[in-house]
């Protein structure tokens, strides 16, 4: 193991939750962006559009997508989010992190 000492890079971290039908819509938006590495997940949860608790596959379901990006993609995503939201259950959000460079 090595003890050296890696710099670290700042990068932002967005995360989208949504319902599972935008996946395909959304991870599109994503690679027009550039963007190369996301982490999907299944989720459950309540908000303002009610519960989601995943318990039927494909319905009433929501999903998490997470990617590290630079502030000026993470900004492109984030509008072209606001305007997919009409009528679905969607947020996003962003938190500035540090990356471990390569």
């Amino acid at each position: 193991m090595s003890t050296e000492i890696t710099s670290l890079q700042p990068a932002v971290l967005i995360t989208i939750i949504g319902e599972s039908v935008l996946r395909d819509r959304l991870l599109k938006l994503l690679k027009s962006k550039g963007v190369t590495g996301y982490t999907v997940i299944d989720v459950q949860g309540e908000g303002g559009h009610g519960k989601r608790m995943g318990d039927i596959a494909g319905y009433n379901t929501n999903i998490e997508i997470k990617s590290v990006v630079s502030s000026d993609v993470s900004e492109d995503i984030l509008l072209a989010i606001a305007q997919m939201r009409n009528g679905h259950a969607l947020i996003a959000f962003r938190q500035n992190v540090e990356t471990l460079s390569e």
